[in-house]
C-alpha cells in the first residue's frame, strides 16, 4: 500500500504478526493495532483544538502523527474516532506524551507516544471492544 494509500484507508487494521519478519516487536501490555483512527487534540490549557491521526493504537495509548512536536511529559486531551458496526463512536481522554521523534518525510511530522492518563470506564470499555473485536479469534 503507497504513501497515500495509508493516510486515505481510516480504520485498517494490520496485525503485528502479520508484519514482514525482519521488523521486531517489543512485547508490550497491550496488543497494538496498526490503526489509521481521525483524531482531535489540544495541548492541555490551550483553546486550539487540531486534528490528526494514529498510527497505532491500544488499550492503554496511542501512536500519533503530528505536524507540530508536543513536549514529553505534556498532557493533551484526546478525542479519538472510530467505527463500531454502523455507529461512529468517539473516546475521549487526557493522555501524556512520553516520547517524541521527528520522522523526515513529507516534509517532516512528528510521532508521538501517548499514554491515557484520564479516562472514563465507559470510553475506555467502549475503546477495548472496539480493539477485542479487531482481534483475531483463538
Amino acid at each position: 500500500m503507497d504513501k497515500m494509500d495509508q493516510r486515505t484507508h481510516v480504520g485498517i487494521a494490520r496485525f503485528e504478526k502479520d508484519l514482514p519478519p525482519n521488523i521486531t516487536i517489543e512485547k508490550r501490555k497491550h496488543t497494538r493495532f496498526l490503526l489509521n483512527l481521525p483524531i482531535e487534540y489540544s495541548v492541555l490549557g490551550s483553546p486550539i483544538i487540531c486534528s490528526s491521526r494514529s498510527i497505532n493504537v491500544s488499550e492503554g495509548g496511542l501512536l500519533l502523527c503530528l505536524q507540530e512536536p508536543v513536549r514529553v511529559g505534556q498532557n493533551i486531551n484526546l478525542k479519538v474516532y472510530f467505527h463500531s458496526g454502523s455507529n461512529l463512536l468517539t473516546i475521549e481522554a487526557i493522555s501524556e506524551v512520553v516520547w517524541v521523534e521527528k520522522v523526515l518525510q513529507d516534509g517532516g511530522e512528528y510521532h508521538h507516544g501517548v499514554k491515557f492518563v484520564t479516562i472514563t470506564q465507559q470510553d475506555l470499555q467502549e475503546f477495548k471492544n472496539f480493539l477485542d473485536a479487531l482481534s483475531p479469534t483463538p
